[in-house]
């Protein structure tokens, strides 16, 4: 791979005369970032196409393309992209509905929009993984009909499909009502009964992990039942009886539902998996006591995606952080917060509760301000990158607290040229602030120069405009490939330097 053309396909600056130059000479890979540039023209766009087969299809999924500009026979990738857009010719669905190529048909058979006669021909085809893509997301009246089809994978993605019907979807439940499947993917390659091993060492082998088959296609079954329950469609009365299977993954799905009545989210709530404990903890439909409930539990999963639901009261929610590592994130449930309970959190004698309020980025300026002056390093912490901070509320902040809130002052995005090389100069160094720095639109050239100096900020001040073109030059023949690509797409690189790369070439 040629990292520096593919960092001048991407160049923002390059002027369109030698956007056609390096079309001319594209791989698959400068091909990639060429079909991502804005001002890609049309004329452009079928040239690339022309040149590398592969980014024909990239192209028509951007829009690039038309019907008009691609041959079915021999850019069928291309084709399929534009049909799975809406955007193909009608025949196309038609011909790759035939096409000999299994992959292909598949392909087509997940594309939207296509007439009813392709259709009923791919819901007919002989290769199972192809009406099983149609039933992922056919009709209402199409999926009840594969329902009943007798390979059981077809029967798992209707499942999985939310346009089929409430009372198909819970006959795939049970099985109640559906003649028996006759086939399905363990049974169709292996003499049953066969149980996958875990650890199968065939290489050509795609089973999923445990798939069996007794003669009663028992996984495939079991893997029906998991999209039904993961399926909103699915009727609450069919789930329920669910919550005391022994199956783990069907109790699991049947956490996240947000239609459980009561008495079943109390079950789920002392099951003996945390991790379904733990999805239950984040479904915005639990109620207050159960919360409450989950709030004290032994495991540290559960506890922080409790945290994360959007109701959580915020009591709860300040106790949550003191025994629960949350993460640098702004939660659901402070980012709702009414302005009276903005105030409260601001005032709380808890620096975890002003902590968590301190990472809106939408405070009112005197909330925002009080924060800043925080004596809590983790509270201050969390507001330095909030817009609207003076300089010199910024330079109280490191004076206070040093080089644990520099990263985060170095990410405001009102930090000044000057205060940004002031940093580069802090002692002790912080190199997360200058990763921060080496990507702020006030850097300077002398703050970009002592970035170049870390080696997970060197690639982005070399991708910097403010860096001086004479250095950008020299970082095109950089041991490390990321930062010669970063200077190559860098948009202060001297047009006479890209036409000279270009001719290099």
């Amino acid at each position: 791979m040629n990292h520096v053309l593919c960092g001048l396909a991407a160049n923002v600056s390059l002027p369109s005369e030698l956007v056609d130059r390096l079309i001319a000479i594209a791989d698959e890979e400068i091909a990639a970032d060429l079909a991502h540039r804005a001002d890609l023209g049309h004329a452009q766009a079928v040239a690339l196409a022309s040149r590398v087969e592969e980014s024909a299809a990239r192209l028509a999924y951007a829009g690039r393309l038309t019907a008009a500009d691609i041959d079915p026979v021999t850019q069928p990738d291309a084709a399929l992209a534009l049909l799975a857009e809406r955007a193909g010719h009608p025949d196309w669905g038609r011909l790759f509905a035939e096409d000999p190529d299994a992959e292909r048909r598949e392909r087509l058979a997940g594309c939207p929009g296509l007439p009813a006669d392709v259709v009923e021909t791919l819901a007919a085809d002989s290769d199972v993984r192809v009406v099983a893509e149609l039933a992922s997301w056919t009709t209402p009246e199409l999926a009840t009909r594969l329902a009943t089809h007798p390979h059981a994978e077809v029967r798992r993605t209707v499942a999985a499909n939310e346009a089929t019907p409430s009372a198909v979807l819970a006959a795939l439940l049970t099985g109640e009502g559906l003649p028996p499947a006759r086939r399905c993917l363990v049974c169709d390659r292996e003499e049953v009964p066969f149980a996958h091993d875990p650890q199968c060492p065939r290489l050509d082998c795609d089973l999923p992990s445990g798939a069996s088959c007794d003669g009663s296609h028992e996984s495939a079954r079991h893997d029906t039942q998991l999209m039904a329950i993961r399926n909103p469609a699915t009727p609450t009365e069919a789930v329920v009886g669910f919550v005391d299977h022994p199956s783990l993954l069907l109790r699991w799905a049947l956490a996240g539902r947000p239609d459980l009545p009561s008495q079943v989210r109390a079950r789920l709530a002392a099951d003996a998996h945390a991790g379904v404990r733990a999805d239950l903890a984040e479904n915005p439909a639990i109620d207050e006591s159960l919360i409450r409930a989950l709030s004290t539990d032994g495991d540290h999963e559960v506890r922080r995606r409790l945290a994360h639901n959007p109701q959580v009261p915020l009591d709860v929610l300040t106790q949550l952080v003191g025994t629960t590592r949350i993460g640098a994130t702004l939660l659901p449930r402070i980012a709702s917060a009414s302005p009276d309970e903005a105030e409260k959190l601001a005032r709380s004698p808890n620096p975890a509760a002003r902590m968590l309020l301190a990472r809106r980025r939408d405070l009112p300026p005197a909330l925002r301000d009080a924060l800043a002056a925080d004596s809590d390093a983790k509270v201050v912490k969390s507001i330095a990158p909030h817009p609207g901070l003076s300089e010199s509320q910024l330079r109280t902040m490191l004076d206070r607290h040093g080089v644990q809130v520099a990263a985060q002052v170095a990410a405001n995005p009102d930090a000044t040229a000057t205060l940004l090389e002031d940093l580069v100069r802090h002692r002790p160094t912080a190199r997360k602030a200058l990763r921060e720095i080496a990507g702020h639109p006030h850097a300077t050239a002398p703050a970009l120069l002592a970035c170049l100096a870390d080696p997970r900020a060197r690639p982005l001040a070399a991708a910097h405009a403010a860096l001086p073109p004479p250095i950008i030059e020299q970082l095109l023949t950089d041991a490390d490939w990321r930062v010669a690509e970063a200077a190559a797409a860098n948009p202060s690189l001297p047009h006479a330097v890209m036409s000279d790369l270009l001719s290099r070439r």
